[in-house]
């Protein structure tokens, strides 16, 4: 029998059993195809140092006419805008303290001790919430290591404990106090109190009817199910500025400045504002006309919030919602749906998400300003942020499987729908984030499986090959703008989030990347005769690597034989999984594998290592009936 190459089809199937789809891939993780062949992803490297305070949700980037650019960052505790991988603080305040130190100072320390006992004395009115985050200014420092430096930090700190009795708060430093100290740190001290922090996941539980007490009114037996969902921030820009809100909150603005110091501010404050919506689903500007619009909103000159109503500002003037026949400001409604889950804009049209139509909304240029026509009905989205448009081509995941829209809205082919669909935690859906990797032709979905309460894998489609593959990574924002040099994602847990880019270098950081693939079985003759493998010429690339980390970068090949497709792949010696290493200069591999069907594999575990699998060929023959 001559050597016979091994080439599998390009993309990973398992939508069908393993031994259906012989000479395609099965198995894989942190891996691409290019030109057909699998290879090793890039890796990812910290664009910043600086540890992100909470879960981020949302980045968003533009670029000012100082070319400033800039990138909004949200987390369910914190607004950020990043420069030049710098994390600033503007995250808007509910109220700001002043002189609240009175005479001397409000900090109470303890030797050996980080925590710090703050005193509200001066402003008792308003006792702060366990959980929010305060930053200070003016503070002069206590005696020992608690500096001026300390307690004045960028990002404050977050409120440990609050006694209302004594009118004080506690808060944990960055060091241990070396002395004590009773009501120091200066007499003008001010304190900036964050709006509320909001919730990394989506909570589900009951009022006050859970358990024996309460049961709603007194007797009862009511019980009231409560759903707190995760924050989700979205962010858009209005020339040089930033507006933001959060999902079904307030909506606020954010005026560039080049100090970077400035809070964002609720939108009604800012000069000229009229008749805002004081909550907003999400706010977007149609960039080519110049309006600020509201998707879900509260009702003009009402106080209720409409999830299916789309208001929108004047004309380049984003504080202006009051309809008049001097400006273009006003509103329309979606017909049909439960509420808008997400707008997003394509070429000459905004594309408008309900829990259950797609809808385009297109600005006219009359009287009427903007209008709207629903494009299709009995489609699901399964969050605001599972959807992405790559060149006036929308693609987003539903609730069941994944959709493209391209002038009309079509099922999209996936060959991994079982894998994705019945292994996802279906109570966090709102996590499931979509981005691209433009370099790639590739449209990511992190999302959380079953058994996770966070973002734990990815499934990827490849638009151009229209192939998929999948994998294990912790991602919980992703944006790839053509204004940043790689594409930037945000991992990690809360209180350890970091922002990274991706696409540089091969590893994890500074850790080694496992990557693998495996093939489906394949076999001679439909498994009737034994196969038995001698030898193996491999043909693997290794450029990219880096020789500096590692000068002989390695892979491991794997054969994997079995006699039935139900049994497993060791059932004893004779037939246990082979696996050996390859590198640059391995010219052949002598083994002795014997079955009715064989898989093939590679994989990599070692830092500096990227590869790229060709054909490699197979010595074999086969070896009779039994």
């Amino acid at each position: 029998m001559p050597l016979q190459k091994l080439q599998f089809k390009p993309g990973v199937n398992r939508d069908q059993t393993n031994y259906t789809n012989e000479g395609g891939w099965f198995e894989c993780d942190k891996i691409r195809f290019r030109s057909g062949q699998p290879q090793k992803i890039g890796g990812w490297l910290k664009a910043t140092a600086q540890v992100l305070i909470g879960i981020c949700r949302q980045m968003f980037t533009w670029i000012t006419s100082n070319s400033d650019n800039l990138m909004a960052v949200g987390t369910n505790k914190k607004l950020y805008v990043d420069v030049g991988s710098n994390l600033y603080d503007i995250t808007p305040l509910q109220r700001t303290s002043t002189n609240l130190g009175a005479a001397v100072g409000p900090f109470t320390a303890t030797t050996g001790s980080a925590i710090i006992t703050v005193s509200y004395a001066t402003d008792s009115a308003y006792p702060p919430e366990v959980g929010n985050y305060v930053t200070f200014y003016g503070s002069l420092g206590l005696g020992g290591n608690v500096t001026a430096a300390v307690l004045n930090a960028n990002f404050g700190y977050e409120i440990l404990s609050v006694n209302t009795g004594a009118f004080t708060y506690t808060i944990r430093v960055t060091v241990v106090a070396t002395a004590g100290d009773t009501a120091k740190g200066g007499a003008n001290v001010t304190a900036k109190y964050d709006i509320d922090v909001g919730y990394p996941i989506n909570i589900f539980g009951y009022g006050w009817g859970a358990g024996v007490w309460g049961r709603g009114t007194w007797g009862s037996g009511a019980v009231t199910p409560v759903t707190i969902y995760q924050r989700d921030w979205f962010f858009d820009n209005f020339d040089n500025d930033l507006v933001a809100n959060i999902r079904n909150g307030t909506p606020y603005y954010w005026t560039l400045d080049t100090t970077f110091l400035t809070r964002a501010v609720p939108l009604s404050s800012i000069a000229g504002a009229s008749n805002v919506p004081a909550t907003v689903g999400q706010l977007l500007v149609s960039q080519g006309d110049k309006h600020l619009l509201a998707f879900g909103a509260t009702a003009y000159g009402g106080t209720t919030f409409d999830p299916l109503l789309i208001r929108w500002s004047d004309q380049d003037d984003p504080g202006n919602w009051t309809p008049e026949v001097t400006n273009s400001a006003g509103f329309i409604r979606v017909s049909r749906g439960d509420s808008i889950i997400r707008a997003i804009p394509t070429r000459q049209e905004i594309l408008v998400f309900t829990n259950a139509t797609l809808n385009s909304l297109q600005f006219l240029g009359t009287t009427d300003v903007f209008g709207i026509q629903e494009l299709s009905d009995n489609i699901s989205i399964a969050s605001p942020r599972s959807v992405i448009t790559v060149s006036s081509t929308a693609f987003w995941m539903g609730k069941d499987k994944f959709y493209i829209y391209s002038g009309r809205v079509d099922t999209l082919p996936c060959t991994l729908r079982n894998h994705v669909f019945e292994n996802l935690n279906y109570a966090q859906l709102d996590q499931i984030v979509c981005g691209t990797n433009e370099q790639w032709n590739e449209v990511w979905w992190q999302y959380p499986t079953a058994n996770s309460l966070t973002n734990d894998a990815y499934v990827i489609y490849n638009h151009f090959d229209q192939i998929w593959y999948y994998g294990t990574l912790n991602r919980t924002a992703w944006n790839d703008s053509p204004l940043r040099q790689y594409p930037q994602s945000v991992g990690g847990a809360d209180g350890a989030q970091y922002i990274y880019n991706q696409e540089i270098g091969v590893d994890n950081d500074v850790l080694p990347m496992e990557s693998y693939i495996t093939s489906s079985d394949f076999d001679i003759v439909d498994g009737e005769q034994f196969l038995l493998i001698k030898r193996i010429i491999p043909d693997v690339s290794f450029t990219g690597s880096n020789t500096l980390v590692n000068p002989n970068p390695s892979v491991t090949m794997i054969m994997k034989p079995r006699n039935f497709p139900g049994a497993d792949y060791s059932t004893s010696p004779s037939r246990s999984v082979i696996q050996t290493s390859v590198t640059t200069y391995t010219n052949q591999i002598f083994l002795r594998a014997r079955a009715r069907e064989m898989g093939f594999g590679i994989s990599s575990a070692d830092l500096g290592v990227q590869w790229q699998l060709g054909s490699p060929r197979l010595d074999g023959k086969q070896d009779g009936k039994r």
